[in-house]
C-alpha cells in the first residue's frame, strides 16, 4: 500500500428513495473484498424489489497498490454497467476520494471517501450509521444465523407478490388447468389435439417471451395470433397463393423431384416471401393503431423497437402454426392413412405428428417471423434506413423459410442443422433488440440477466 495507506476508505450512500437512509456509510477494511450487488452472498447486500436493474454480483472494490487512494473498482459484467463520474467503466479502475460511483442508470450511489488517521483492527472500525432494508454491513459472520422465524418456517407467508413475479405462480396454475382439461378430453382426440397443440406453442412462445423481456398486453398477444389465423381462412390467403404461387414461380412440388435448386426457388416464393409477409401483416396493423393512439396506450400497444416487432412477430406465427398444423397436416395425415388400418391407429399417427410439429415452431416459423419482426421494428427506429433494413430482413427470413423447407424433403440430419441456425438467428436478434432497447432499464430481462 502507498501512502494513502494512513488514510482510511469509505464508502457513503447516496439515495433519495423514501424506503432508504441516506446516511449510510461503509468502512473498506484492507486487504478485504467488498462485492455489491443482490446476491445474499455479497459484502453489501441491495434490495431486490429497489434495485431490479442491478445484478447479482454487480462490482467489487479491493486493495490496488498502485493507486493513490489505495483501492480500485471493478465492473462484474453487469447488465447494465457501472459509472463513476458519469462515465460508464470497463473492467477496473482506480478509485480516487470523491468519486460518485452509479450501479446502472437508475440504482443506488455512492460516494468514495478518505479520511485520516484510522484504527488498523477491523473491530475498532464505525459501522455503518443504520443498517440496510436486507443487509447487514459485513464481515458477514457478525450476522446472527441461529433464529428461525414463522416467515422462514412457513415461506408462504411472505412471499406474497413475489409468487406471481419471480416464482412463476401464474404458468404454474396454467399448465395444471391444462393437464386437468386433458384428462377430461380423453375420448375426444380432436379437443385433445387443440389442448395439447395450444400448451405446446404456449410454452414455446413464452420461453421467447421471457428471452425479449419486455411487458406486453397478453389480449394484444393473443389477438395478432388470432389475426393471423383469420388471414388464413379469409380470402387474403387466395390472393396471395395466386401472386406467389401462381404469378411468381412459387408453385412448391409435393416430393421435392424438381431438383435442390428448382426446389429452393419455389419454396423460397411460395412459402417464404409469401408466408412472411402474410405473417407481419399484423404487426403492420399493431403499428398503424399504435400511431393513432394518445400516450400511454400508445407506447404500451404500438410498435416502437426491435423487441416490440419480435415479441407480435411471434405472436402472428404461433397462430399460423396452430392454424397450419390442426387444419392442415395433422387432418391430411389422418385421411391419407386407410380405413383398414383402424381409427386408433389414425388418431395415434395424428398425435405423434403433431408433437414435432408444434414443437418445430420455435425453430420454424417463430425464428423467422421474429427475425422478420426484429427488422420491423428496427425499421421504425431507424426510419432514414426503413427500406434497407425492411429488405434484409424479409429476404432473409425468408430464405430460412425456404431452405427449412427444401432439407425437410431432402434430408432431415440437415434439417436439424437448419433449425438450429434458424434459432440462432432469433436469439441473436433477441439480444441485439434488448441492446438497442429504449426501454432497456424498465425491461425484466434486463434483471433476468442480472442473476450472476
Amino acid at each position: 500500500m502507498n501512502s494513502s495507506s494512513s488514510c482510511s476508505a469509505f464508502l457513503r450512500r447516496i439515495t433519495t428513495h423514501p424506503k432508504e437512509s441516506s446516511l449510510v456509510t461503509y468502512p473498506l477494511i484492507a486487504p478485504a473484498t467488498v462485492v455489491i450487488g443482490r446476491d445474499p452472498r455479497c459484502q453489501i447486500v441491495l434490495d431486490s424489489q429497489l434495485y431490479g436493474a442491478v445484478s447479482r454480483q454487480h462490482v467489487r472494490i479491493s486493495v490496488a497498490p498502485h493507486s493513490t487512494s489505495g483501492w480500485q473498482i471493478c465492473d462484474l459484467d453487469s447488465a447494465n454497467g457501472t459509472y463513476v463520474n458519469g462515465q460508464r467503466i470497463k473492467g477496473c479502475r482506480h478509485l480516487r476520494a470523491g468519486d460518485q460511483i452509479l450501479l446502472s442508470q437508475t440504482g443506488p450511489q455512492f460516494v468514495f471517501e478518505l479520511r485520516n488517521s484510522i484504527p488498523t483492527h477491523p473491530s475498532a472500525l464505525p459501522l455503518p450509521t443504520e443498517p440496510e432494508p436486507i443487509a447487514a454491513a459485513y464481515p458477514r459472520e457478525a450476522i446472527p444465523s441461529d433464529g428461525v422465524t414463522l416467515s422462514q418456517l412457513f415461506p408462504i407467508l411472505s412471499t406474497g407478490r413475489d409468487l406471481t413475479r419471480k416464482a412463476y405462480l401464474i404458468p404454474g396454475i396454467i399448465t395444471v388447468s391444462f393437464v386437468v382439461l386433458l384428462f377430461l378430453s380423453i375420448g375426444n382426440p380432436g379437443f385433445f389435439n387443440v389442448l395439447l397443440a395450444a400448451y405446446i406453442a404456449g410454452i414455446a412462445y413464452y420461453f421467447v417471451y421471457q428471452l425479449c423481456g419486455k411487458q406486453k398486453p397478453w389480449w394484444l398477444l393473443v389477438g395478432t395470433g388470432i389475426t393471423t389465423m383469420l388471414l388464413l381462412l379469409s380470402p387474403v390467403l387466395r390472393l396471395f397463393v395466386l401472386v406467389f404461387r401462381g404469378i411468381l414461380p412459387g408453385n412448391i412440388p409435393e416430393d421435392g423431384s424438381e431438383g435442390f435448386v428448382i426446389t429452393l426457388i419455389q419454396m423460397f416464393f411460395g412459402a417464404g416471401l409469401m408466408e412472411e409477409l402474410l405473417k407481419a401483416i399484423p404487426i403492420l396493423l399493431v403499428y398503424w393503431i399504435g400511431t393513432r393512439l394518445r400516450s400511454p396506450a400508445r407506447e404500451k400497444i404500438g410498435v416502437w423497437e426491435p423487441l416490440d416487432g419480435i415479441l407480435l412477430g411471434t405472436a402472428s406465427a404461433v397462430g399460423f402454426t396452430l392454424l397450419e398444423t390442426l387444419g392442415q397436416y395433422v387432418p391430411g395425415i389422418m385421411n391419407d392413412v386407410t380405413f383398414q388400418a383402424g381409427v386408433g391407429y389414425r388418431e395415434l399417427l395424428g398425435l405423434q405428428l403433431l408433437i414435432p410439429r408444434i414443437l418445430g415452431s420455435i425453430s420454424g416459423h417463430m425464428a423467422y417471423s421474429g427475425y422478420l419482426g426484429y427488422f420491423i421494428g428496427l425499421s421504425i427506429l431507424k426510419p432514414t434506413k426503413r427500406w434497407q433494413i425492411l429488405g434484409v430482413g424479409y429476404l432473409t427470413a425468408s430464405g430460412l423459410h425456404a431452405l427449412w423447407n427444401t432439407m425437410g424433403l431432402i434430408n432431415l440430419l440437415v434439417l436439424a442443422v437448419v433449425g438450429v441456425i434458424s434459432y440462432a438467428f432469433l436469439t441473436a436478434a433477441i439480444l441485439k433488440a434488448r441492446a438497442l432497447s429504449p426501454t432497456r432499464s424498465q425491461n425484466f430481462a434486463t434483471r433476468f440477466t442480472g442473476f450472476r
